[in-house]
């Protein structure tokens, strides 16, 4: 008898424990691993998160079936999802709950390679038939702007979609097209006249205030608070290209009307002139690029893009900058095993360091910036004399911009940036130029000590 009471008694422990295990597995399957966090709160009462994530979830459901490969490109979800954030979430969270898609924001942004995008009208219909309110933004297309043709046809550039009127949350779609320097451009937010201002927080879009540019990311499917979500590979990255993405396009009309003034030399050392640049600036940027150290299109190359949309063929050089903070000791080592030789090193890293690379018969002069006050100046020093100049700006951040099929950074402020160096006639060509006294920004600046010339002079 005793016997068959311990059968009974096991017999009836695994049964329940069974029936615990498949409850279990039925709640994960249908609560967790399928519809994502709880959509109730404690109260019974859809709280904003909820809303959030169901407005999300509805907008996703939409794009899956239209197949559009959106992929998650909001700045505050992404960065939920650092290392950081979710070591946090795997302390702090013990059931499952709106962690990353709600964001507590009313705007959540994604972003679609505007290839992918088929100007389909029966996904916008299909929008409004659930309920979406839509606001598309169009503008012209910076691809088909040219020198000669400034009427380029209007591309979409920002999509917004609105559950209801009553609705707070927004899902922004971000078009990126892709450019000949072989990066991703989108566009700027411009309300047109009779737009609807109120339609959304514009003023808390993560896209749109200006232009942006990007490297291609790689993108990686995943699951986010149970719904599938595509996001960048290198999450880090992407949120710090996103701060620095402001983008400036070339000036075509203003750049066509100083041609028509003062006509591009067409001749064939022009011509080989400007490839060289191309490819002087590729090789600079590629070596740069790989040590991380950041530079700018200054001087008369920062003046022919500005001006000219191109370079000034008879400047014969090409001139960047770089900030002192961002300097490396092997930065000469690297130009080198690129194949450049270094024709000159003046001053040192503390005071008026300046490079100056060879590469087929094109210069190639690396100038650092210092930091002073509420301005920023560059130095100069001329070999024979052992004379210092300054040359001194206001202070400026940067901007990515493109410069004959290539993506490189100009000044944002680059009409102050221009006339800092080239005074109020920046805009007249000027063939004679004398570096240490045409500038309108050059100081004198005393003379390196000649006991210390070996290391501060070094022409090769």
């Amino acid at each position: 008898m005793p016997r068959l009471n311990r059968t009974l008694v096991l017999t009836v422990l695994i049964i329940s424990s069974s029936v615990f295990l498949l409850f279990q597995l039925h709640y994960y399957r249908k609560y967790v691993n399928k519809s994502g966090p709880h959509i109730l709160s404690q109260t019974g009462h859809l709280t904003a998160n909820d809303v959030q994530w169901q407005t999300v979830k509805k907008f996703l459901a939409l794009t899956h079936r239209f197949r559009l490969p959106l992929f998650l490109a909001d700045t505050t979800a992404l960065t939920l999802l650092s290392q950081d954030a979710l070591r946090q979430h795997d302390r702090k969270v013990r059931e499952p709950h709106c962690s990353f898609l709600c964001t507590g924001r009313p705007v959540m942004s994604f972003a679609l390679n505007a290839n992918l995008w088929k100007h389909d009208s029966t996904f916008l219909s299909a929008a409004e038939q659930k309920g979406f309110e839509l606001l598309e933004i169009r503008g012209q297309d910076p691809r088909l702007a040219s020198l000669d043709t400034l009427s380029g046809e209007e591309i979409p550039l920002h999509l917004l979609f609105r559950l209801h009127a009553r609705s707070c949350i927004l899902s922004q779609v971000v078009f990126l097209y892709e450019r000949t320097g072989n990066y991703l451009w989108h566009g700027p937010l411009r309300l047109k006249a009779g737009m609807d201002r109120t339609f959304a927080p514009f003023k808390l879009l993560d896209y749109g205030r200006h232009a942006g540019a990007y490297d291609r990311p790689e993108l990686v499917l995943t699951v986010l608070d149970g719904l599938d979500v595509r996001i960048p590979g290198n999450i880090s990255h992407f949120i710090l290209e996103q701060r620095h993405a402001h983008f400036l396009e070339c000036r075509h009309r203003d750049a066509r009307n100083f041609l028509q003034l003062y006509p591009e030399d067409s001749f064939p050392e022009a011509v080989d002139f400007r490839r060289k640049v191309k490819s002087l600036l590729r090789v600079t940027a590629g070596i740069l690029t790989t040590l991380g150290i950041p530079f700018w299109l200054s001087s008369g190359t920062c003046l022919g893009w500005f001006r000219q949309c191109s370079v000034i063929s008879y400047s014969r050089d090409v001139d960047i900058g770089i900030f002192i903070v961002d300097y490396r000791p092997d930065i000469i080592t690297a130009f080198r095993e690129a194949g450049l030789s270094l024709k000159h090193k003046f001053g040192k890293v503390e005071d008026s360091l300046e490079l100056s690379f060879l590469s087929d018969d094109v210069k190639l002069d690396i100038f650092f910036f210092y930091e002073e006050g509420d301005m920023m100046w560059n130095g100069g020093t001329q070999a024979k004399s052992g004379r210092k100049f300054k040359y001194v700006f206001p202070r400026f951040s940067l901007c990515w911009a493109e410069l004959l099929e290539l993506k490189v950074r100009v000044p944002c402020e680059t009409l102050d940036y221009v006339m800092a160096n080239y005074g109020n006639t920046w805009n007249i060509p000027v063939r004679s130029w004398d570096w240490k006294s045409s500038p309108s920004n050059v100081q004198e600046n005393g003379l390196w000590p000649p006991a210390e010339w070996d290391q501060l002079i070094q022409v090769y």
